[in-house]
């Protein structure tokens, strides 16, 4: 499937995004992405293969009614990737949930006024499927976050609410175009530009000397570039609906660290105290206390749990495959190596 129409995608410059729109132009495909400034801050965007001849970057804002209208005139397909990814902040209401509901309102506002969007691709995450483990729960695109709150978790909480808002405003407005979201997982994987992801953040934090032991940790993985092709193919496969869970596997601290340093990472302060038993654990919790709030609460919800998850309908309805994780996780170094993230301990 080819379009002569170009394919929106909001927040263009965002880690995910970039990577969409990059496979978007490699599979031909005509792009116009919304960015913040003007098109020559974003020379990894522009410089892109097919760039010049298929790629058109226009200014928007979140949080301004209208500012997309411009951005889906005369597009069949909308990617809906903007949206503010921190995770310690002053006010939670204004830094985060305030920009993720009303950049998804007007986001949808503006594809009813165009008349001519056929669906919304809305990048959500796997926070607005829970914000912890559950020690007898196998996570699926059936849950949704019922216990994040402005205090608890808000950055989770606002993804949830985003995508909340986009369901409800299908299900009561009944525009002529349909909804289907991808809920990614902890995304890595090398970026187009010097900008440093939260998550590939984590990674640096384990190599830097930031955490103080091997906790009883485990995430789930994604590679950004699957993320991306999961975007296309809920695109392009008219049958896609619903939300679709985009993990590839879990992967314990533990695994981690010995894969970095059976890897040739020893060189940084990847962290050598198992603090992985239940002792270990409890004493993790006990200094989350002297974290930042958000950072302290995360770690009270997750050390000890082991998240699983069940990525089954994305294969199954989307052809989906995925990297590994293992080789993922060792492409994310090197890119952080090239971008200088990363220092070795002295």
């Amino acid at each position: 499937m080819k379009t002569i129409t170009p394919i929106c995608v909001t927040g263009a410059s965002g880690f995910i995004a970039a990577h969409i729109v990059r496979e978007l132009l490699g599979r031909g495909y005509r792009v116009r992405g919304t960015v913040r400034k003007s098109a020559e801050h974003y020379p990894f965007l522009t410089n892109l293969p097919s760039a010049k001849e298929r790629l058109e970057l226009v200014k928007a804002d979140l949080l301004t009614a209208g500012a997309y209208d411009r951005a889906v005139e005369g597009c069949d397909y909308v990617m809906h990737t903007a949206s503010p990814y921190k995770i310690n902040v002053k006010n939670p209401l204004v830094d985060l949930v305030d920009p993720a509901l009303l950049g998804t309102k007007n986001i949808l506002k503006s594809c009813v006024q165009a008349g001519c969007v056929k669906r919304v691709i809305f990048t959500s995450s796997i926070a607005a499927i829970t914000d912890e483990p559950e020690s007898h729960t196998v996570f699926t695109e059936k849950e949704w976050n019922i216990t994040s709150s402005l205090e608890r978790q808000p950055y989770q909480y606002s993804k949830t609410l985003a995508e909340r808002k986009a369901w409800d405003f299908i299900m009561q407005k009944h525009p002529a175009f349909d909804l289907v979201s991808i809920n990614p997982v902890m995304v890595i994987g090398p970026s187009l530009s010097r900008s440093l992801n939260t998550t590939n953040a984590m990674i640096r934090d384990i190599m830097s000397g930031v955490y103080p032991g091997i906790m009883d940790l485990n995430w789930g993985f994604v590679d950004v570039r699957d993320v991306a092709k999961a975007h296309i193919l809920a695109m392009e496969n008219d049958a896609a609906s619903g939300r679709y869970l985009c993990s590839a596997e879990t992967m314990h601290m533990r695994d981690i660290v010995a894969l970095l340093k059976s890897s040739g990472f020893s060189k940084y302060a990847l962290p050598k105290l198992d603090l992985s038993s239940k002792a270990g654990s409890l004493l993790m919790k006990v200094l989350s206390f002297t974290q930042p709030r958000d950072t302290g609460m995360y770690i009270r919800l997750n050390v000890g749990r082991t998240m699983r998850l069940d990525n089954s309908k994305i294969k199954r309805e989307l052809g989906m495959s995925f990297m590994p994780v293992k080789e993922s996780l060792l492409e994310t170094v090197k890119d952080m190596e090239r971008w200088g993230h990363l220092v070795p301990k002295s």
